[in-house]
């Protein structure tokens, strides 16, 4: 028992120093090649293995004979370790760098490829999630290529919308100064409009960039959607008597929510208004308000538009949208939908639009009040 363990402290004091030095080899290569580093790892654990064979050998005084054999066999192990851990080596380095030129074609702007024939655990789970990132920096470019043709979109349109009434205004404004108006105050008057058209404009240029700056404060309070609806049907009243369109809002539950009641006005005002203009005379337009089966709280307002195409529905709420139809005014500048998603949103809900036989369903879901 007793030579036993002086057999291990011995054959544990070779291998420790060895492992020692192994380990300050390996901190001072520690930014060197893969197969440099597997190498010293076998040739630490064959010398190891050597260095505790020589202790216990000198300790219990083995003939030079059978010293010899032992240090032989523990060469060609050596020999064998080290072929092997280089061969190891060279093939994860090879996996690597083949994963290294994918990995850069990504991040030129291409998409995530990863080599071919087998590789290590490791390597393959970065493989994964390079192409789990690649795929959703595809999705980004594509959604900032849409932005940016939306922005485009936005600044061309805002432009003639800006050019025509200023265009109109400055007509107006020479011929009262020329005093050549044959009807000054009709002049006036339509001034008066033009101006708070612009005026409108410019506020909802002015809210979908504190929208998109993060920058819209909200002050929620409890408000029963009833009240909310019955504020938005009075004052979009009068552009419908105007239209011809019949107003509808008997489905509206007094379910309560915690909103901000000025922005969730205008995100009401901005849907009447969108479907009024949208309705041909005589048709209707229907607000609807209840609680939907999760608990969430539903307005939807439905109209005669005759649909969205298909093509055109996902782009409803972009920035600048006003639709194949729509090239000038009334149409509006495209911002009124934005707005209307960006505070839905704003108050954590949701705002989607489905087609309904003649016409849309713009619905919005928001949280109920607790």
């Amino acid at each position: 028992m007793r030579d036993t363990l002086l057999i291990a402290l011995y054959a544990f004091a070779g291998a420790a120093a060895t492992g020692l030095a192994g380990a300050g080899v390996l901190w001072r290569i520690r930014r060197r090649s893969l197969t440099t580093s597997l190498a010293v790892v076998a040739a630490v654990g064959v010398v190891a293995m050597l260095a505790g064979t020589l202790a216990v050998a000198r300790a219990m005084f083995l003939s030079p004979h059978d010293l010899t054999v032992v240090t032989t066999v523990v060469a060609m192990a050596a020999v064998v370790s080290l072929a092997t851990a280089l061969l190891l080596g060279r093939w994860v380095v090879a996996r690597s760098r083949e994963l290294v030129v994918a990995a850069r074609l990504f991040g030129d702007g291409g998409d995530f490829a990863a080599p071919d024939g087998p590789t290590t655990a490791e390597l393959q789970a970065v493989s994964r999630e390079l192409a789990t990132t690649s795929a959703r920096l595809a999705e980004s470019r594509e959604r900032e290529r849409a932005l940016e043709a939306s922005r485009r979109e936005l600044v061309a349109w805002i432009s003639h919308d800006l050019r025509t009434p200023l265009a109109g205004l400055r007509a107006m404004s020479e011929a009262l100064e020329d005093g050549v108006a044959t009807d000054p105050d009709r002049y006036l008057r339509q001034i008066r409009t033009e101006v708070e058209r612009l005026d409108g404009m410019v506020g909802d240029l002015f809210e979908l960039s504190r929208i998109h700056a993060g920058a819209l404060a909200l002050a929620p309070a409890r408000l029963s959607v009833r009240d909310l609806v019955g504020d938005a049907l009075a004052g979009a009243g009068p552009l419908a008597r105007e239209q011809g369109v019949r107003l509808v809002g008997d489905r509206v539950e007094p379910v309560p929510v915690e909103v901000d009641g000025k922005e969730m006005s205008r995100v009401l005002g901005n849907l009447l208004v969108n479907a009024i203009r949208r309705t041909p005379a005589d048709g209707t337009v229907a607000v609807a308000a209840e609680r939907g089966p999760d608990g969430a709280v539903l307005l939807s307002v439905t109209d005669g538009c005759g649909g969205i195409p298909d093509d055109e529905l996902t782009r409803v709420f972009d920035t600048g949208w006003r639709g194949s139809d729509a090239r000038t005014p009334p149409a509006g500048a495209g911002l009124g939908l934005a707005i209307v998603r960006g505070i839905v949103e704003a108050h954590q809900g949701r705002a989607t639009v489905r087609n309904i036989p003649g016409g849309c369903c713009f619905e919005v879901t928001l949280p109920a009040a607790p």
